[in-house]
């Protein structure tokens, strides 16, 4: 693996319609002289012009852009696909669920857990797709071995929060494809939103941490409770957190909830839950 020192993967930064505090959404180009483009993210007229002119200054280096990718189909991670494509002809690339979810584009390719995506050039480069749904059922990561650098799409952030929603993510799922990616001993994670991380598979091991103490929480309050509506056990399992993030709250622990409902561990009776009788 070469040191993380030894390289740059060039980003850009546009501002989207993303959950705060995040403002912006990282875009990457992989690749020495064959470039792909991963998140063509911004809606805005002003950000596109800006985000057009980094692309094209690829190619004024003598560098060919291939496509773009898109890591899922969240309105911050696509708001320019369709544009971008038409103004730089370029094809798009998508995971399938991703494709089944934006209609509207032309989806060129489609990817699949296990494809590699070689970009040649004078240090070649090899990306590992990895299909990590969760977050978004078509979230896709990029890994590259030799870099030890993984395109972390919005698996983990180091700004703003990782939001599992019901009916688009999975909790048990994400957790399971966190650990997977705790396992690549990857140097750097580019997420989409906020700064390069570093050591990842700790931030990975953190994110897992986290929700599992959240879980905890929920399943306390359950049994504090005996039986509560979900507005009830919020009040116990977020108390360390601000009321006013409490809606997004709301959702993250629907999604816990969704999860333990699965597992057997608690029961649902109209509106109220409770532990499974049995534990």
């Amino acid at each position: 693996m070469r040191p993380v020192e030894s390289f740059a993967i060039p980003r850009h930064a546009a501002r989207t319609p993303t959950l705060p505090p995040a403002t912006h959404t990282n875009s990457y180009a992989l690749g020495e002289r064959e470039v792909l483009l991963v998140e063509p993210a911004t809606p805005y007229e002003d950000e596109r012009r800006l985000w057009v002119e980094w692309a094209r200054g690829f190619t004024s280096r003598g560098q060919r852009l291939v496509a773009l990718l898109l890591t899922h189909h969240h309105a911050d991670h696509v708001g320019g696909a369709e544009f971008f494509a038409d103004a730089l002809g370029l094809p798009i690339w998508a995971h399938a669920e991703t494709a089944a979810r934006l209609p509207q584009l032309a989806i060129a390719r489609l990817l699949a857990d296990g494809d590699v995506l070689e970009l040649a050039g004078p240090t070649p480069q090899r990306w590992d797709v990895l299909h990590t749904p969760g977050h978004a059922p078509g979230h896709v990561c990029l890994f590259e071995a030799a870099l030890g650098a993984v395109i972390a799409g919005d698996m983990v952030a180091s700004e703003g929060t990782i939001l599992i929603a019901p009916g688009d993510g999975d909790m048990a799922r994400y957790l399971v494809e966190l650990r997977r990616l705790e396992a690549l001993g990857a140097r750097v994670a580019l997420p989409a939103h906020g700064a390069p991380i570093e050591q990842p598979s700790a931030s990975f091991a953190h994110y897992v941490r986290h929700r599992l103490m959240r879980e905890a929480k929920i399943l306390g309050a359950i049994r504090a409770l005996g039986a509560a509506g979900v507005d009830e056990l919020l009040a116990l399992s977020y108390d360390d957190v601000p009321r006013e993030i409490w809606p997004l709250a709301r959702l993250s622990q629907q999604a816990h909830l969704d999860k333990l409902l699965a597992e057997g561990q608690v029961e649902r009776d109209d509106d109220r839950y409770r532990e499974y009788p049995s534990r």
